[in-house]
């Protein structure tokens, strides 16, 4: 469900109580570990943290006018939902995530992205932390490019580039 609040605060006081304690307890933990060329704000009608346009002018490749997005964090209708493109994007940190999470003993309900739960206790929240540490922004943009390779906008505009000459 997409909130329609334009600031974080607006955002966790719209939640029920129970929901937003897990936020925030979410929140906390990646605030703590997140490199400081990230920032936090509302995207896509979650929170979002993200590579802002003053670090990567280019901007999102699905929509440039959007900063490159990182993790969201939201209350879905029925769970509450982690989205860490990292591990998307790059498949041997997936496969850390996975095995440092069944490591704690917790079940982990994973999409490719999406980390699904009911309350803060489902998580390893030390997991979570580590995955946010272990990938800063600017390794996070190599990732980013390297799984858009000819994709990204500034990869077509060599390629034009260099076919016209």
């Amino acid at each position: 469900m997409q909130s329609k609040a334009t600031n974080v605060a607006d955002y966790l006081a719209s939640l029920p109580e129970d929901r937003k304690t897990s936020i925030e307890a979410v929140r906390k933990v990646i605030l703590a570990n997140l490199d400081k060329d990230f920032e936090e704000g509302m995207t896509y009608g979650m929170i979002g943290y993200y590579v802002p346009h003053r670090i990567y002018p280019a901007g999102y490749h699905c929509d440039p006018k959007q900063p490159v997005p990182y993790i969201n964090l939201a209350s879905q209708k029925n769970h509450l939902a982690l989205y860490i493109m990292g591990l998307y994007i790059d498949a041997d940190h997936a496969k850390w995530f996975v095995e440092a999470w069944e490591k704690t003993g917790k079940k982990l309900d994973k999409g490719k992205a999406c980390i699904r739960f009911k309350k803060v206790e489902d998580l390893a929240l030390d997991v979570i932390g580590q995955t946010v540490k272990r990938t800063p922004a600017k390794k996070y943009l190599a990732q980013y490019e390297k799984a858009l390779g000819p994709r990204l906008p500034a990869a077509k505009k060599a390629a034009k580039k260099a076919k016209s000459n």
